[in-house]
């Protein structure tokens, strides 16, 4: 075993260093379907995030951030327990139960001595566990007056704007809910940014008089890519008119409708009004255009665009909010603070919304750092991580023993400077749920730094391969093309490598 992790990242075998350093808190902030192209400090184009920003400025930026899969309960699994979908057994939302009694970060974390707590969105279907304190909201949870299940296992409806909900039970549980004298790790989990993008009642008109620019590949033909093709995350087909873009009308009977009415109708009567005082002229505006083809599509997507943006604006506000109460109790040079999302997130690239493929809108995931003091790293970090090392680098910076089965690398030596020579050079990655929503085909692949090769299984054989350096938005697909031969069979090796390494089952049904 020791061998085996030595070939993927030796620096998480390191000694663990923090504990001579003090013993940090550390806060930890995930958003769900939040991607880097809207976050200002990886990307300018389309909103400002100067509460986002500002953990950046304070600290490092990874610029290839990267999860195991892509969608939003596996991902959770693989930061709790530092392993593969396969090992931590949560591989899909539509049938995944989290077995909490396995090993889990948060339960080493107590055994160090810290207090735990998560509050905001779980999404594994089983209760936490591991943790000294959680208040979480059922499933997905809702935008407005959002229900929290307690640690009672009653349900309480709160009332207000969720992301706001969700910071005040943080700050209130830093402030009234913990033991000061001991350290502690605190996850804030947040709904936003996930679909259907209901803003906050501040923030209704924000954004209605910005134009988006349309990404280059939004008319994708997905030549040579069958399984792009057959997915159903397309803004233009696929976004629901009444849930997605809000442009209901009485008597509309979409597939979500029902989910639209549900959400909206959990309001008070003056929000309510408010809202409706907002979308109903927009929706006698697009029923009296009539928009068909190129028009509807564009439509939709600065529909999504801009309610996408309106939610965030809310989060930024929220992550600011936390910052700021860090500062006012002198916590912020001994409190890591961590933000990232569950996976990334297209915004009209290829046409799409949604995420679950290995491409790089989905695959990558922003992830920054506030350190304090004793990590001296500034600026970006261009290592190649994963979700899966937030496990053993929380466990390090406790000064806790990670243990031999975790299959992250811990990224301390990362956050104090270093840049190990050995450090990984390609990602492993496996995504699982077909036939579901979106109907996206399992798939599993290795990137490293310039290539990228995917395998499509069991009910298609398809095989992609890029080169991220010549093609870096993935349009051609060059596998089986003359001149590939040598980068595909070291490709191939590399991916039966990192089966071996991770012990994936699926090697033995698809062996390379």
């Amino acid at each position: 075993m020791l061998n085996k992790k030595l070939l993927l990242c030796a620096p998480a075998l390191l000694p663990a260093l923090a504990g001579a350093q003090g013993r940090y808190n550390i806060v930890y902030i995930m958003t769900d379907d939040h991607t880097a192209q809207m976050m200002s400090c990886y990307d300018s184009r389309f909103v400002n995030t100067p509460n986002l920003d500002r953990i950046a400025q304070d600290g490092v930026k990874f610029t290839r951030s990267y999860v195991a899969n892509s969608l939003s309960g596996p991902s959770r699994a693989c930061m709790l327990t530092g392993k593969h979908s396969h090992k931590n057994g949560f591989t899909n939302n539509e049938h995944g139960i989290f077995d909490g009694s396995q090993q889990t970060m948060p339960k080493l974390m107590q055994k160090a001595g810290y207090q735990t707590a998560i509050i905001g969105k779980w999404h594994l279907v089983s209760l936490p566990t591991g943790f000294d304190y959680w208040n979480i909201v059922p499933e997905q949870g809702d935008y407005y007056n959002p229900d929290f299940i307690t640690m009672k296992n009653d349900t309480v409806r709160e009332q207000g704007y969720i992301t706001n909900v969700i910071t005040d039970k943080s700050i209130d549980w830093m402030e009234n809910g913990r033991d000061k004298s001991r350290p502690f790790i605190l996850f804030i989990h947040h709904k936003a940014c996930h679909r259907n993008w209901l803003p906050e009642m501040k923030y209704l008109t924000e954004y209605e008089n910005t134009n988006f620019p349309v990404p280059e590949t939004f008319y994708d033909t997905y030549e040579g890519r069958e399984a792009a093709a057959v997915q159903e995350m397309h803004i233009g087909k696929d976004m629901d008119m009444a849930y997605d873009t809000k442009m209901y009308r009485p008597g509309m009977k979409t597939r979500l409708t029902p989910n639209y009415l549900r959400m909206i109708g959990r309001m008070d009567s003056v929000d309510l009004n408010r809202y409706n005082d907002v979308y109903e002229p927009m929706v006698l505006d697009f029923y009296r255009k009539k928009l068909t083809g190129k028009e509807l599509a564009e439509f939709k997507y600065q529909r999504y665009m801009r309610d996408y943006a309106k939610v965030l604006k809310s989060l930024d506000d929220n992550v600011g909010r936390v910052l700021d109460y860090l500062k006012e109790q002198g916590m912020l040079d001994s409190t890591l603070v961590v933000y990232t999302s569950d996976q990334g997130f297209y915004m009209g690239e290829h046409g799409w919304f949604d995420k679950r493929f290995m491409y790089e809108e989905s695959f990558s995931t922003p992830l920054v750092m506030r350190l304090p003091e004793g990590l001296k790293a500034r600026g970006d970090i261009s290592e190649m991580v994963q979700n899966i090392d937030y496990a053993p680098t929380f466990l390090d910076i406790a000064g806790a023993e990670i243990p031999g089965d975790i299959q992250g690398c811990s990224l301390l030596p990362l956050l104090q400077g270093k840049h190990p020579k050995d450090w990984r050079k390609s990602l492993y990655y496996h995504y699982y749920e077909y036939p579901a929503e979106h109907m996206v085909k399992r798939h599993y692949g290795v990137r490293n730094d310039r290539y990228k090769l995917i395998h499509f299984y069991r009910d298609i054989d398809k095989w992609e391969l890029y080169d991220l350096q010549t093609d870096p938005q993935e349009l051609h697909n060059i596998y089986g093309q003359p001149g590939t031969e040598k980068v595909t069979k070291q490709l191939r090796k590399e991916l039966k490598r990192l089966q071996e390494q991770y012990d994936d089952p699926i090697r033995e049904q698809f062996p390379l």
